[in-house]
């Protein structure tokens, strides 16, 4: 019985001490991060700006030729006491043709500066381009094609993928579809933009060295992309939607955005302020909402910080802004003030 006992106890005694050395070895070892990503990730591996707008562009997916040839149809000219609106129908990616509206103050001659305007979504399909010429109850009013108009700028607006006269096709289903086909439905949103840079250097009228670009919620999105990837764009701004990657996942706030959004593979290479890191050193204003669910405080704060010191390397250390207002995801009077003024010290 007690040999018996003794027997047992040794066993005891020998399960505990691998258990000891089990844990010990354990928290010598390296850490791991299968489920969560490290909250200061390392700097890129690519730290060459030409590669880095590469592998950016690789990203978006099978786009067609950056060459193809753009053929543009005039469809409607309005004029308003201030305003000249032309409605547009583009030929631009090959598959699909792209309404849009170009405006320009009705008194103005000669070359003008221009924005190139980024509607929302706000999971209103049927507004799309008319919110740069109507507005929205999100935004202020005048509309911005008369806002910009009465500042002395020509503007120009899409109808994005699946929103506007392109609504007939589905978010969702335009997504899966692309994906089949190796395409990126956000890819596709943003080829078309670059195609309407392209499409701007034609006009006559439009002051092809002084090209901005900016839009609200999915627009901001759309503004970052855009001066990130083509140094035509000169200044730019975001309005409610500078989102940093990371933080978005900590906050849970995944199904905030839509599924437009997401690109894959994009965080193996990219963080938010890798991407606007490109824009540097041209003139970025991002405005955010102190209470917007889309752009959570920590992640402002982050990007903010490492903009600051790419902004000052670059030697243009007051040519970034971030201002974060009392607010949650709309724009407000002085959000729209210091807009109209940030345009008219840079563009």
């Amino acid at each position: 019985m007690l040999k018996k006992w003794w027997l047992q106890l040794g066993v005891v005694l020998l399960l505990a001490f691998y258990k000891s050395e089990f844990r010990t070895n354990l928290s010598n070892a390296a850490p791991t991060h299968i489920l969560t990503a490290s909250k200061n990730p390392p700097k890129p591996l690519i730290t060459n700006k030409k590669e880095q707008l590469k592998k950016l562009y690789q990203l978006l997916g099978k786009l067609p030729d950056r060459n193809r040839p753009i053929s543009v149809t005039l469809l409607s000219t309005q004029e308003t006491d201030e305003l000249i609106i032309e409605k547009l129908l583009l030929d631009i990616n090959g598959q699909e043709l792209v309404p849009a509206y170009f405006t320009k103050p009705r008194n103005h001659t000669g070359k003008l500066p221009i924005v190139l305007f980024n509607h929302s979504h706000f999971g209103q399909y049927e507004v799309g381009k008319e919110e740069f010429v109507r507005g929205r109850p999100e935004m202020q009013q005048p509309p911005f094609a008369l806002a910009l108009g009465r500042a002395g700028y020509a503007g120009l607006c899409l109808d994005s993928w699946c929103f506007g006269e392109r609504q007939n096709r589905k978010e969702l289903d335009t997504f899966k579809e692309m994906l089949w086909h190796g395409q990126v439905l956000w890819g596709m949103m943003v080829y078309d933009n670059l195609r309407a840079l392209d499409y701007l250097q034609t006009r006559p009228d439009v002051d092809t060295k002084r090209i901005a670009t900016m839009g609200m919620s999915m627009g901001s999105t759309m503004a970052w992309w855009l001066a990130a990837l083509d140094e035509r764009i000169k200044v730019c701004v975001d309005l409610c939607c500078l989102t940093d990657y990371q933080a978005l996942l900590d906050a849970k706030g995944l199904g905030l955005h839509g599924i437009y959004y997401y690109v894959p593979d994009l965080l193996t290479h990219f963080t938010t302020s890798d991407i606007n890191g490109l824009i540097s050193p041209r003139p970025h204003f991002s405005l955010a909402g102190r209470f917007d669910a889309l752009t959570p405080l920590p992640g402002l704060e982050k990007i903010d910080r490492s903009l600051k010191v790419i902004y000052q390397q670059d030697g243009a250390p007051d040519a970034w802004q971030l201002r974060i207002y009392d607010v949650g995801h709309q724009e407000t009077a002085a959000m729209r003030t210091d807009i109209m003024a940030f345009y008219k010290k840079w563009l």
